[in-house]
């Protein structure tokens, strides 16, 4: 069980810093990434493999140890063919010599393929000696050197590209270069010793490489633009983008009859108008930043949404669902207050989700707009606000 030990070890961390990524992709994922995952799935195969073929060729099942035989060779080449394709898409060159790279790896991967064939004919590529002795043909050194030309011309590929690259892109292009001379290493390794897991070895520190350096920096890069893309830069609140986005996922909640709980409170500024003619729009500014905190001051636990030039959304979760009637009480005190003594008046209305009635997001949303109508109404005309 010693060969098949590592594979067990490597499969458990490939899965630990990759699960993230190999889960299904977003519909914006780029194409880069899409093809990092089906690298990481190939990866996940060849792994597999590899610890079958430990277990059954310390056991001496010779007829299942060929089959996982076939199974191997297949799944090295197929994941070499998917990090090429990786690597293109990651460099993004549209020239010759990304073309001869991605050529490159579908030949080597029909190499592959075709002498696994051809090796139930004629044992090319490997056999089996009749006490079990795995025996390494002549086509298996052919396949290895050629994907050690293949690594080894990717990489210094990569790193010319990496002295011309901008200071971050040339920290990742280096990681990839690196990744692919570790590969390089392990698979002459490999070639000289066919019964060690060191093509396994490559194939986990590359991807240890990758993950640490190029792929953690762009999910972080892709979650600092999401979070921009979805903030409101005036109130620092969350933007109608985020408020649709959301919306959508409670819709299908909905649908399926997934929600326990659901609290929308809308929100609607009085005057801001006003504001704006009278004293200007840096004034009616403040006055919404004003408003914005003064709903967050309350609303400690729950996402806040700016969905509307003066409106204002909020999606009770936990303690503030929780407390939902005594946080309408504290806006209804705080608005009454400021529209004797000034500051910001916010007209709020809310309602919760009712698995009775409610088809879908906009029925709740609809009673909780109606009161906070009924809320600006009362509060226009001085009479006590309504619940």
């Amino acid at each position: 069980m010693y060969y098949a030990s590592f594979g067990l070890l490597a499969i458990v961390i490939h899965i630990v810093i990759n699960f993230r990524v190999m889960k299904k992709p977003k519909k914006e994922e780029e194409q880069v990434w899409f093809r990092y995952r089906m690298f990481l799935h190939g990866v996940m195969l060849y792994y597999i493999s590899d610890i079958l073929w430990g277990i059954l060729y310390e056991s001496k099942i010779v007829a299942l140890a060929y089959a996982d035989t076939v199974l191997y060779f297949a799944s090295m080449a197929l994941s070499l063919l998917l990090w090429m394709r990786f690597i293109v898409a990651f460099l993004d060159q549209k020239n010759v010599l990304s073309k001869i790279l991605n050529c490159a790896g579908w030949t080597i991967f029909a190499f592959g393929i075709v002498t696994i064939i051809l090796n139930f004919f004629n044992p090319i590529m490997f056999d089996f000696r009749e006490n079990g002795e795995y025996i390494a043909g002549q086509a298996r050194y052919i396949n290895l050197f050629m994907q050690m030309i293949l690594f080894g011309l990717m990489s210094v590929y990569t790193l010319i590209l990496a002295i011309k690259a901008k200071e971050q892109d040339r920290l990742h292009h280096t990681a990839v270069a690196v990744s692919g001379l570790f590969m390089t290493v392990f698979i002459i390794l490999q070639a000289k010793n066919p019964l060690l897991p060191f093509y396994a070895i490559g194939c986990l520190i590359a991807t240890c490489i990758i993950h640490s350096y190029v792929e953690l920096d762009h999910e972080m890069a892709y979650g600092s633009i999401k979070k921009i893309a979805y903030k409101d830069p005036l109130t620092n609140v969350k933007n109608v983008n985020a408020y649709t986005e959301v919306k959508a996922v409670y819709e299908e909640l909905i649908k399926n009859k997934a929600v326990k709980e659901l609290g929308i409170m809308v929100f609607d500024l009085n005057d801001l108008k006003k504001v704006n003619d009278t004293q200007g729009h840096d004034a009616g500014d403040r006055y919404l930043q004003e408003s914005a905190k003064l709903i967050c001051d309350v609303l400690k636990h729950s996402p806040v949404y700016r969905i509307g030039g003066d409106e204002f959304a909020a999606l009770l979760e936990g303690e503030d669902y929780n407390n939902r009637n005594a946080h309408v009480d504290s806006f209804m005190r705080i608005a009454e207050y400021n529209v004797k003594n000034g500051g910001p008046i916010v007209s709020c209305g809310m309602d919760i989700y009712d698995p009775e009635k409610d088809k879908g997001f906009e029925d709740i949303f609809y009673r909780a707009d109606s009161k906070m109508y009924e809320c600006k109404k009362n509060l226009k005309n001085g009479a006590q606000p309504a619940v």
